[in-house]
């Protein structure tokens, strides 16, 4: 009896908008097949996978915005044992060559993948540290609205009649905010004064709810990181809102982080070289998580004012030529490499450690 065929291996790629997704289908050698479109939900998700499998062994899928409107497709072919690999969108220069439409990305996102040109794995977004990236957006949000509250009252204070500046000259912050919640409108608020006193009142009263918010937002965050992760709270310099930060940026699988030097130049803190003939230097990585970078350096700055290992290495470099930007560079490189070891420890083994450790 003759032996069946055995299928042949394919690889999709998947071009993700925010009610439809268009997947392509390609064959190892880059031979294009089909190219489809689905709806961006649940059912759409099996049959989109339903069909891919129907031209052959699936080797893997590339899939375009895995952190915003592909994060749910990809959640579901990782949880159906499909590999799936982040695919950064085609930049201009390719596009005004080869045009723009929703096949031609599909098809770029799979021969992306088939040259190896992406191997990023996504996010798993499946676990604890999910919850914990929510929340700590929702933080960052109120820590933005009421940064902004704030500046509006001091703008509107610029402003305001003579004597109502003068009542409350020399207050800022949570002291200003106070005070302005006292205010109460005198008369009809067709008076400039009163409507200032007026809008001073309400602002006041949206910074105290944001503050309030924000406390709360702490409080549970320090909960879920405790639970996902207490051993990076001992850590020098680091506190629940940049450990929240971290954690967001690893995600639910660090493992995919093939190395230290990957997780550095996720964080933007790897060494870019800027040399030309006698001159050897580094200059600044503009690329990465810019929030994960602003977690290294609120870091980097807890140790040079607490550390007194951290001081002495500041005063070394400082004495070798090196400026305080540079400096806290190396910091953030070094702090980074730290980090690392922590953040991609299994939880099991980081808490037996620590019990041993306890114990002798």
């Amino acid at each position: 009896m003759a032996k069946k065929p055995k299928k042949r291996r394919v690889t999709g790629g998947v071009d993700t908008h925010k009610d439809t997704h268009h997947a392509a289908v390609v064959l190892m050698n880059g031979r294009r097949l089909a190219d489809r479109e689905f709806p961006a939900t649940a059912a759409g998700y099996t049959d989109l996978l339903e069909w891919l499998q129907s031209y052959g062994r699936l080797h893997a899928v590339g899939v375009e915005g895995t952190g915003s409107y592909g994060a749910a497709l990809a959640r579901h072919l990782t949880g159906e044992d499909v590999k799936v690999i982040e695919v950064n969108r085609p930049d201009r220069r390719q596009r005004r060559s080869k045009g723009k439409s929703d096949p031609l990305d599909a098809y770029a996102a799979a021969d992306a993948v088939l040259s190896g040109r992406a191997s990023a794995v996504p996010k798993a977004g499946d676990g604890i540290t999910e919850s914990i990236r929510a929340l700590h957006l929702v933080r960052s949000g109120a820590v933005k609205s009421r940064t902004a509250c704030m500046n509006e009252l001091h703008a509107l204070l610029v402003t305001a009649p003579a004597e109502l500046r003068e009542d409350l000259s020399g207050r800022r912050g949570a002291k200003l905010a106070a005070a302005c919640a006292d205010l109460r409108p005198l008369g009809d608020l067709a008076d400039p004064a009163q409507g200032t006193r007026y809008a001073l009142r309400r602002l006041a009263g949206r910074w105290h709810d944001l503050s309030t918010e924000i406390v709360d937002l702490d409080a549970q965050l320090e909960v879920l990181v405790k639970h996902a992760r207490p051993d990076l709270l001992e850590i020098k310099g680091v506190r629940v809102e940049t450990a929240a930060q971290l954690l967001s940026t690893c995600g639910d699988n660090p493992d995919r982080l093939y190395s230290e030097a990957s997780f550095a130049s996720l964080c933007g803190v790897s060494p870019v070289p800027a040399s030309s003939g006698k001159t050897t230097r580094h200059r600044l990585n503009r690329g990465g998580d810019r929030q994960a970078n602003r977690a290294l350096y609120v870091i980097a700055l807890s140790r040079m004012a607490h550390d007194a290992r951290t001081r002495d290495y500041v005063q070394r470099r400082t004495a070798e030529g090196l400026s305080k930007k540079e400096i806290i560079r190396c910091l953030k490189r070094y702090i980074a490499r730290e980090l690392y070891k922590i953040l991609t420890t299994p939880k099991t083994q980081a808490t037996t450690a620590k019990d041993l450790a306890t114990a002798a």
